[in-house]
């Protein structure tokens, strides 16, 4: 069983992100797969059931649950994907790091072929026939409807072919076989998001982590010289079709977010304690929406459940506004003691009417 579930309906999402005093607060409650196996089963599924607001469509399951790992997620199980770079971690359910890159000697780029993107997302198959069809379903069923770009699209799958330290440096010194590179890899996700516009999905998600726990993974410079154009190469047929733009990046990216957020961007979702609550709701609060990924990393993991009350309540009180723009979301990962996620359950269901 693996759950990511959001409280709001899609009028509610839509006025939240377009400042028309939605009547409660979009609240995502993300359970990682791994999390099935670290806690006891049933005692998550209890917490599940006590918080309708959060878990609206659940229905217990007999334990033990079988658990399906994504492919580059599983313990020992090195996994390559269409773009030949080999995935390996040590957790299930937790995604790998890209170990073996395949243009580490880039002496083979003449013979490299990127993936079909009508055959693949670039981790596997891709069915885009089954994607329109359940992209009909879900908008029969009034619910909000999403395309989305795999996660790290195109600095970090550019670092997953080539390598970080030998992307900084090819990047440093303009290599033109990574900069051709790059190339491909923008039409492939213009390719991609070509299907998510045909579609018809109300919001095309764009995620990347640049950030790291202080500063980018790369210079500011670096990345108006070379990302940020392809950024808005794939941000303009969404904005000509008229649907909104959600982009994703954890870490620091106060130095980077003006050139992300740049040519509409409708959702920025990023970090709350790294990038600083203050810092974030002066940058953006009745500006643009914010979808506020609460800390998991101290308060949440060390803190006591009051600790974690005071936290939500905080980040409400200085993102949000009675006019809208705040989505908060959590993601539940082993470690954290089940307390504390009860406890962010807890806050979220009631903190969710803040502004009624």
């Amino acid at each position: 069983m693996y759950v990511s579930t959001s409280s709001a309906d899609r009028d509610t999402l839509l006025r939240t992100i377009r400042f028309e005093r939605p009547d409660y607060i979009p609240m995502t409650f993300h359970i990682n797969a791994a999390c099935w196996d670290h806690y006891d089963q049933d005692a998550l599924q209890q917490l599940m059931a006590e918080h309708p607001l959060l878990f609206p469509d659940f229905q217990p399951a007999p334990t033990p649950l079988t658990v399906e790992y994504d492919a580059n997620a599983r313990a020992d199980a090195p996994y390559t994907d269409d773009f030949g770079c080999e995935w390996h971690t040590t957790m299930n359910g937790i995604v790998g790091s890209v170990l073996r890159h395949p243009l580490a000697d880039m002496g083979k780029y003449p013979a490299y072929q990127l993936p079909d993107p009508e055959q693949s997302n670039g981790l596997g198959a891709m069915d885009w026939a089954a994607f329109e069809a359940e992209v009909a379903r879900q908008e029969a069923a009034g619910e909000m409807t999403y395309g989305d770009l795999r996660h790290g699209h195109t600095f970090q799958q550019l670092c997953d072919i080539r390598g970080y330290m030998d992307t900084l440096m090819d990047l440093s010194d303009g290599e033109e076989d990574t900069l051709d590179l790059l190339e491909r890899l923008c039409r492939f996700n213009l390719a991609q998001i070509h299907h998510f516009l045909k579609a018809d999905v109300d919001m095309v998600r764009i995620p990347e982590d640049l950030g790291m726990q202080t500063g980018p993974m790369i210079s500011p410079a670096l990345f108006r010289q070379y990302i940020k154009p392809l950024y808005q190469r794939m941000l303009q047929p969404v904005r000509e079709a008229g649907k909104l733009v959600h982009m994703h990046s954890d870490g620091d990216i106060r130095t980077l977010v003006d050139d992300i957020i740049d040519g509409g961007v409708d959702v920025i979702n990023l970090q709350d304690c790294v990038n600083g609550v203050d810092w974030i709701g002066g940058k953006f609060r009745g500006k643009t929406c914010v979808d506020l990924d609460i800390d998991r990393q101290n308060i949440t993991r060390f803190g006591t459940p009051r600790d974690i009350d005071t936290h939500i309540r905080r980040c409400i009180e200085t993102v949000g506004c009675k006019e809208g723009g705040l989505m908060l979301i959590y993601g539940l990962y082993p470690d954290i003691p089940l307390e504390n996620a009860k406890a962010v359950m807890d806050a979220m269901e009631k903190y969710a009417d803040f502004y009624r």
